[in-house]
């Protein structure tokens, strides 16, 4: 059997968004600490799917006898990144009743009558649940920064809410990794032409991603401030390449193998007697 290619670094280092950051540096054609192709991610990817749904099953069973433990797997970038290729091939392989998935869209008047996070507390995902947010509260720093819909001191007052609710989401045994998949506007172009060309595809384009793609180095600024004011300890931000869809969904794979390691997730002992069950069983 050929050797499948691992990681000569692991993402959660690689790809963090700590001090000193800057989105301007990191190439999205790169595949960082990953020193195979693309043949080799997919078989990297393909190797692995087992162990994610083994770590996802654990966490389900713990929860089951009292486990408060969860994850919550958070996806932004630009339209065509390629949040649904993660959705599809890395949380694919879980089991769907564990997985817990939100994508948000435009709120709704009566969602814009609470404060921006009334929406999102209510879809944060359950003990032993994967909960997935395609787009999140962020979009409420992003998109209202970039179009001048939130005054300077609002989005400041968004970015502490935001660091306090993931915080009181961690306290309460939540697991949080946070994911910008990041593509060029040159990747992003190629993209939309794609879909345009093919019409299976045509469902997924909308004219509305050519008016926010004017704002392009708009958006790059306001990630840049989302991770300045937003990476913590207990909830910090991981840019991933993402022009090579490959590279990005193996790397995301990594992030979530990694959080769930970090649980110390255990298989629930059995409540009854083992052997008696084995020749209750046996006898029938």
């Amino acid at each position: 059997m050929a050797r499948i290619e691992t990681f000569d670094e692991h993402p959660s280092g690689t790809l963090a968004a700590g001090d000193g950051f800057k989105l301007a540096d990191v190439d999205p054609d790169s595949t960082p600490g990953y020193p195979g192709g693309k043949s080799d991610g997919q078989a990297l990817l393909a190797e692995l799917d087992g162990k994610l749904a083994t770590l996802q099953e654990k966490l389900f069973a713990e929860a089951k006898f009292g486990g408060s433990k969860r994850i919550l797997l958070i996806l932004q970038a630009m339209d065509t990144a390629g949040k649904g290729g993660i959705v599809a091939h890395v949380v694919g392989a879980m089991d769907p009743q564990g997985v817990q998935l939100k994508a948000f869209k435009a709120p709704t008047d009566e969602e814009k009558s609470y404060d921006f996070l009334w929406r999102i507390e209510k879809e944060v995902p359950a003990a032993g649940m994967v909960g997935v947010f395609d787009r999140s509260h962020y979009e409420d720093v992003l998109i209202h920064r970039v179009r001048g819909w939130a005054s300077p001191q609002e989005i400041e007052r968004r970015y502490v809410a935001i660091n306090e609710f993931e915080a009181r989401l961690t306290d309460t045994g939540t697991k949080i990794v946070k994911v910008m998949l990041n593509i060029s506007r040159d990747e992003q172009k190629a993209r939309l032409l794609a879909r345009l060309d093919d019409p299976s595809k045509h469902w997924k384009y909308s004219s509305g991603d050519l008016k926010e793609r004017a704002f392009w180095d708009d958006y790059m600024a306001a990630y840049q401030a989302a991770f300045d004011n937003t990476h913590t300890e207990v909830a910090p931000w991981h840019v991933v390449p993402a022009n090579k869809k490959w590279y990005a969904r193996i790397a995301v794979q990594q992030l979530l193998l990694q959080a769930m390691e970090d649980l110390n997730l255990e298989w629930p002992a059995a409540e009854f007697d083992v052997a008696l069950e084995r020749s209750l069983v046996e006898r029938t």
